[in-house]
């Protein structure tokens, strides 16, 4: 006999009280994982900084930065007559930006504790906006992207990098999966933000256009997560993947154990003589206002 697990009523203001907390307290790890970071998603932020022709001098802000990796990437592109400011839910996570700028001498950067549904920032003030697998998590996307919008300049372009279909993210799809089945977890309704939210095809541009950006066009690129071991990419996503650690709250500690053990076998089939190269596809998508 099948139980059918039913959904409970989404609360887009707890989601983002725990998602703040959980970023929070894995911040310190997120920032320690930089090298891995920029190995694995440096390739399709330049290609995003392309898509959104950020050239010298410009003023861009950085939407969901976290630790600030692609927000070095930027100031390092605009140069010292631009200016880049990062914005994200929590204060510990963009500590670690504002001061990975400085040790980087980039005097261009700027850090402001920003909900990214309340951009609280001066209207048609940049040339252009990003956000690096930021979007997705947005409870209310389309209010975030109206926010974006009215931050940009006429002519100004907004662009986005998230996680394609769940298919083609296994490194991701697998541990989401095994941690839904564990802990009676329902499907995501339509709509509730989540890793592969805006995944589908057209789904990113499609929101774009929604949001009333024009000459909207995408790019999909593979972006392989490559480890030594499976074992090490499972201390990644353990250490510093939030959206997870929702997920397992559920669980007792066994239980969360028992899961992560469980993930670790099942990612070892992408484990081979040259190391663990998990499957990972993302969706680059630019607009202009």
């Amino acid at each position: 006999m099948t139980t059918t697990i039913a959904a409970k009523p989404f609360d887009p203001v707890k989601y983002k009280e725990t998602t703040r907390e959980q970023w929070q307290s894995a911040a310190q790890a997120w920032n320690d994982w930089g090298p891995l970071l920029r190995a694995w998603l440096g390739p399709a932020t330049e290609i995003m900084l392309d898509m959104a022709a950020i050239e010298p001098g410009h003023r861009v802000l950085d939407v969901a930065a976290g630790a600030g990796d692609q927000t070095l990437q930027t100031a390092t592109r605009v140069g010292p007559a631009g200016r880049v400011l990062a914005t994200d839910i929590s204060p510990n996570i963009l500590a670690f930006a504002e001061a990975n700028a400085r040790n980087a001498g980039l005097g261009n950067v700027e850090t402001k504790v920003l909900d990214g549904e309340e951009l609280d920032v001066p209207e048609g003030a940049f040339d252009a906006v990003i956000s690096r697998v930021g979007l997705i998590y947005f409870p209310d996307q389309q209010k975030a992207l109206a926010g974006m919008k009215r931050a940009l300049k006429p002519g100004g372009r907004i662009a986005a990098i998230v996680y394609s279909t769940a298919e083609n993210n296994k490194f991701f799809s697998i541990p989401v999966s095994i941690i839904r089945r564990r802990a009676n977890l329902p499907p995501p309704l339509p709509g509730q933000p989540g890793p592969f939210s805006l995944g589908g095809p057209g789904m990113l541009e499609e929101s774009f256009r929604k949001a009333g950006f024009r000459d909207v066009h995408s790019r999909t690129i593979p972006a392989p997560v490559r480890t030594k071991t499976a074992a090490e990419c499972v201390r990644f996503e353990k250490e510093s993947f939030g959206a997870l650690h929702q997920m397992l709250a559920g669980l007792d500690e066994a239980g969360r154990e028992a899961a992560w053990r469980e993930i670790e076998q099942e990612l070892g089939a992408f484990e081979g003589k040259a190391g663990f190269e998990g499957p990972c596809e993302m969706v680059v998508a630019v607009g202009v206002k």
